[in-house]
Order: C-alpha cells, then sequence, then structure tokens
C-alpha cells in the first residue's frame, strides 16, 4: 500500500468519505500524527479502546491555559472571543462540575421528554411546508429548522432570530485558519453583541426559559459570572443545533442509500430507538471530539505525546472498530449491542444527547411517514459536506417526496 498521507481534515473531500482512512490508521497507525490546517501537529486516536481511555484520562486537559502551565503554549485566542472560552468544552474538574450541573437539569431525560409533542407538532408544520413544494433541500427546510427553533425557544430566543443563530455558529464552527477566524469576526461580533443584549433583557424581564435561569443563579451568587454566562448560552446554541442537524441529515442519506433498512425501519416502528443509535454511530455527526492537551508526557496507543501536545479523539474511527463492532461498515438498524462514542464518554459526555436523541427519532419517524416515496435527487457523490475539523454534516440534501 501508498505510504499514509496528509489529509486536509477540514476539507469538503475528505468529510465525504474519512472512514478508508481512518481505518488505515486503526491499522498501521493508531496514535497518527497529523497536521491541522494551521500547520500545527494534533494525534489523533483512532482505536475504539484508545478512544475511551483517552476520553477518560485526566493527564488530557480540555483547558489549554491549565495545560500550558505544564509545558507547551496556549493558543492565541482574540479578544473577541476570550468571553466565549470559558465554557463546558474547555475546562476541567470543578469548573467544568460547576458549569455542567446549572444546565444538566435542563436536559434530563424527564424534561426532554416533555418536549416531545412540541417536538412532533415543528416536524409536522416544516414536512407540510416541504412537502407542498415536491422537490426540496431536506438540510435547510426540515434538519436545520426543528432543532434551532428548540433550542431557541428552551433558552428563549425569538423565533425570528432563529436563522441568524445558525449563520453565525455555522462561521465559527467551520473556522480552520487565522485567515478564518479573521473572516468570522464579523459574526463573532454580531453573536456575542447579541447575546449581551438578551442577558440584559432577562436580568429585567425574566422568563421561563433557560437564560433566565442562569442569570438567575449568577445573581444567586452560584459563582457564574458575566462571561461563563455569555460562553454557556453560546455553547448551549451551537451544540443544541448543529449535530443534531448533521444527525437528521446525514442519517437521512444513510436511509436512502440503503433502501433496505429504509423500508425496515418504515415497516416496524420499534426498531426507532437502536435505528437512531445505529444511525449515530454509523454517521458520526461529530468526526472528531474537542481538542485535549498533555499536561505531561503520555504514552497514547504506544505512540509518546509530549507534554502540551493537542490530543484529537477521531470518534468517527472508534465507531467503525471491527473489535468491537461486527461488520462496523455495514448500516444495521437493529445492531445490539451499539456502544458508540458519538456522544462522547467520561465527565465531558454530551449534556444533550437525550433532546438530540428524541428529535432524530421524532423527525424520521415523521420524515418516513409522510414521505413514503422519498428519493434523492442527486447522486450521492454529487453532495457537497461541510468543511470544518470537527463535525461532519451535508451542505444540502435535495429530494422529493
Amino acid at each position: 500500500m501508498p505510504p499514509l498521507s496528509q489529509p486536509n481534515l477540514a476539507s469538503a473531500a475528505f468529510k465525504a468519505d474519512p472512514f478508508p482512512f481512518f481505518a488505515r490508521l486503526r491499522e498501521e497507525a493508531p496514535a497518527f500524527r497529523a497536521r491541522l490546517p494551521n500547520g500545527k501537529p494534533a494525534w489523533l486516536v483512532t482505536r475504539y479502546d484508545d478512544a475511551v481511555a483517552a476520553l477518560k484520562d485526566e493527564r488530557l486537559l480540555k483547558d489549554p491555559r491549565t495545560a500550558a502551565r505544564g509545558g507547551g503554549k496556549p493558543p492565541w485566542v482574540p479578544g473577541l472571543l476570550r468571553p466565549l472560552t470559558r465554557n463546558m468544552l474547555d475546562l476541567d474538574g470543578a469548573d467544568h462540575a460547576r458549569l455542567r450541573r446549572l444546565v444538566h437539569k435542563a436536559f434530563t431525560p424527564r424534561r426532554v421528554e416533555e418536549l416531545r409533542g412540541r417536538i412532533e407538532r415543528i416536524c409536522e408544520r416544516l414536512l407540510d411546508d416541504a412537502l407542498r413544494r415536491g422537490g426540496f433541500d431536506l438540510v435547510s427546510s426540515y434538519a436545520l429548522p426543528l432543532p434551532v427553533t428548540v433550542i431557541a425557544e428552551l433558552l428563549g430566543i425569538p423565533p425570528e432570530d432563529g436563522r441568524r443563530f445558525h449563520r453565525w455558529s455555522n462561521r465559527m464552527v467551520t473556522v480552520t485558519s487565522a485567515a478564518g477566524l479573521l473572516r468570522a469576526l464579523p459574526a463573532l461580533w454580531g453573536f456575542t453583541r447579541y447575546l449581551r443584549a438578551l442577558v440584559a433583557r432577562r436580568r429585567t424581564s425574566p422568563g421561563d426559559d433557560l437564560v433566565s435561569a442562569l442569570v438567575q443563579a449568577e445573581e444567586a451568587g452560584d459563582q457564574l459570572d458575566e462571561d461563563e454566562l455569555l460562553a454557556m448560552i453560546t455553547i448551549l446554541l451551537i451544540a443544541g443545533h448543529e449535530t443534531t442537524v448533521n444527525l437528521i441529515g446525514s442519517g437521512t442519506l444513510a436511509l436512502l442509500t440503503h433502501p433496505g433498512e429504509m423500508e425496515r425501519l418504515r415497516g416496524d416502528a420499534s426498531l426507532l430507538t437502536s435505528a437512531v443509535e445505529e444511525l449515530v454511530r454509523y454517521t458520526s455527526p461529530v468526526m472528531l471530539a474537542t481538542e485535549r492537551y498533555a499536561a505531561e508526557d503520555v504514552e497514547l496507543a504506544g505512540t509518546p505525546v509530549p507534554r502540551g501536545g493537542q490530543v484529537l479523539v477521531a470518534l468517527a474511527s472508534a465507531n467503525r472498530d471491527a473489535h468491537v463492532f461486527s461488520d462496523p461498515d455495514r448500516l444495521d438498524l437493529g445492531r445490539e449491542p451499539n456502544r458508540h462514542l458519538a456522544f462522547g464518554q467520561g465527565i465531558h459526555y454530551c449534556v444533550g444527547a437525550p433532546l438530540a436523541r428524541l428529535e432524530a427519532q421524532i423527525a424520521l419517524s415523521a420524515l418516513l411517514r409522510r414521505a413514503p416515496g422519498l428519493r434523492l435527487r442527486t447522486s450521492p457523490g454529487a453532495l457537497r459536506w461541510k468543511g470544518g475539523v470537527f463535525l461532519r454534516g451535508l451542505r444540502e440534501l435535495p429530494v422529493a417526496g
């Protein structure tokens, strides 16, 4: 075989089918020293057992500033972006636990289940509009507005601002270079300006929403400062819809390209729960877990990683590891057991996983019921994928119902 080459992990071409590359890494270089689009190195952890270990390894820190105290240099962050860095994804230990406690109660399975009726109504309305047109883009007409509407309502953001939030968040999650960051600064400025105004309104006129609850927690002395408040709202907005958009879009594509499995699900509603677990494993909407930094010299999968080195756990690779999943490249909507890592592992396990699961279950069930003749309006190879290092999702999915 030819020697391993350095792929552009953030490119749309790589996102279209990263799985053969990850399969080679699992066999030949399970902790591969990759080069990121910004030119910096990062070690990709690709085997399932190694991924689980890395996600739980207390020597691999989320906060680059903490890791830098043990060696290495923290990444430069522009002043406009610094208030947003005090979020759950980038903190460790007690700081992470404190922030997570504040939002966990909003995403418990019981609280999420209470949203079922509202999610069902949103899906029906969106499908009414989309199917009336005959041909439509499933991403922009269905997969996107559903989670945007749900998370905006949870946070108390007016529905008319949902599309703006997606544009802002999409600009931020697809930044892969210094030049890209500069181009994203207007979106960052608009985003933080809007959030500060929203927080100010909730201080004087609180409502029955999550932003009001977070403001009240801050004012009650629950150690949530202004920057942490902004960062918390930001991460909930972005993580609360970007990954679900990818799951519904890529999951629908997987069904359309596996018509036997699609008909299997259409004919057996009891498969719905396991089907979503299999689709999230098979498509891996989060291709790489967000970065971790080695607080000391460590060895991962037999490969030395220096102190301060950046580590990226390849969830999309771990989810196709043949040592854990039988015939891992096959879509099996009834797969049991299915110990995928799509929502992470350890203390940073996705707090919004119950909501993402429910939204995907309802969205796919309604789509199959309402559009029995659903089909692609182009070839799979002609589809465009979004860029960016961490997430994996379609730009659009043209279908006819």
